[in-house]
């Protein structure tokens, strides 16, 4: 078998697809995507293809070191969520070509489902405490909210008191045992992150996540020390070697690598086992399309470590176009009693609906991340 052609399609609300035909008649599906920089990475994954057409598709491991090595400059959120979509697309073709899941060629599932969560939004406390509420009767087991809008490296207790607030509002609506995850995205530097942490340890948090930036991740030795909450980071680290310095320094206690920046299937597969070891456990960051969803459930489903499953449907972000619209068997991502079966059907077990793919690229999208500032007018962390 041969790859003849890769093609990809920047989707909106802010997503990039990539088919992988082959001389056999089989097709993969990927998505290759960093938001706001979908473009790029589609540039990335063109340059991609001068090796990649005529190469075996089922040689996955292979042309994954190839994608990786023989570029000579490697890492980085573009050319790793390139090479993450390909990798995508080649699982599902294997996984055609054999007519089974791809975690069966993975070892074999380990579990039959997985918890997802579902964000929650809102202004005020009662706005959020009200849509945890609809989430949590839609059943729904576990929600995540923003932690904050922007902050300084220093800044004042009312922003302190605004997250206060909204987390308690959340608690006391939906009840001790339903989980909260608390995304600060980053916006935290690490002085108002170590108050942060330990005014909302009674609130009973699932995780904190992303407290600070990855690049200062050394601060979370201070920041561990004022919480008893689990600490979540990942998403902005795209490789084993980038996960490798967090894992042996004890600094989280959940690992969130995006299957659609960090290498795929093949890279991610091995960043969860490698935080096995470590005891750390792993919850896939997913806020994109229906073709990486289907690429974690598929982690998840060989991973021991995995405990939760993000996912974007009905996200804010999704204005319009969301999960089920681009597939044709959207009863792969039913939730039941706050869970998701894995999918068990050949490949990545999703059916992308092309058609829909192709009507949908001609609009195309160019969403860019929002521009924030302080009230100092220096520029703000989004």
């Amino acid at each position: 078998m041969k790859i003849t052609k890769l093609e990809t399609f920047i989707v909106p609300p802010r997503w990039c697809f990539l088919k992988i035909e082959t001389d056999e008649g089989i097709t993969g599906w990927g998505e290759p995507a960093v938001e706001g920089r979908a473009h790029t990475v589609a540039a990335a994954v063109d340059e991609l293809a001068d090796y990649l057409v005529g190469k075996d598709p089922r040689h996955i491991e292979d042309l994954w070191q190839v994608m990786y090595r023989a570029g000579f400059y490697r890492g980085g959120p573009i050319g790793m969520s390139a090479i993450a979509g390909v990798d995508q697309a080649l699982w599902d073709i294997l996984g055609k070509f054999h007519g089974v899941p791809v975690h069966a060629l993975l070892g074999g599932q380990v579990r039959d489902k997985i918890k997802v969560y579902s964000w929650i939004g809102g202004d005020r406390p009662s706005d959020v405490a009200n849509n945890a509420r609809t989430v949590v009767d839609r059943g729904f087991k576990a929600v995540k909210m923003n932690g904050s809008e922007e902050l300084q490296i220093i800044d004042t207790f009312d922003k302190v008191q605004g997250v206060i607030d909204n987390v308690r509002a959340v608690r006391e609506a939906i009840g001790p045992n339903v989980g909260i995850g608390v995304d600060f995205h980053g916006r935290v530097h690490k002085p108002m992150a170590k108050v942060l942490a330990k005014e909302l340890d009674p609130y009973k948090l699932m995780f904190i996540e992303e407290p600070v930036l990855s690049e200062n991740v050394e601060a979370l030795r201070d920041i561990v020390n004022q919480t008893s909450t689990p600490i979540a980071l990942g998403e902005r680290l795209y490789s084993r070697w980038d996960f490798k310095h967090i894992l042996a320094g004890s600094y989280v206690d959940i690992i969130q690598p995006d299957a659609s920046h960090a290498g795929g299937l093949t890279e991610c597969r091995k960043i969860a086992t490698m935080a096995e070891a470590y005891d750390v456990a792993l919850a896939l960051h997913c806020p994109l399309g229906p073709i990486v969803l289907a690429t974690c459930l598929q982690i998840d489903a060989v991973s021991y470590n995995a405990f939760i499953q993000e996912q974007s449907l009905g996200i804010h972000y999704n204005k319009g176009n969301d999960l089920l619209d681009y597939i044709r068997n959207p009863e792969v991502f039913k939730y039941d009693d706050g869970m998701v079966s894995i999918p068990q059907g050949p490949g990545l077990g999703i059916e992308v609906n092309e058609e829909k793919v192709r009507e949908m690229a001609k609009v195309g999208h160019r969403w860019r991340n929002p521009v924030w500032r302080h009230a100092d007018g220096s520029v703000a962390e989004w």
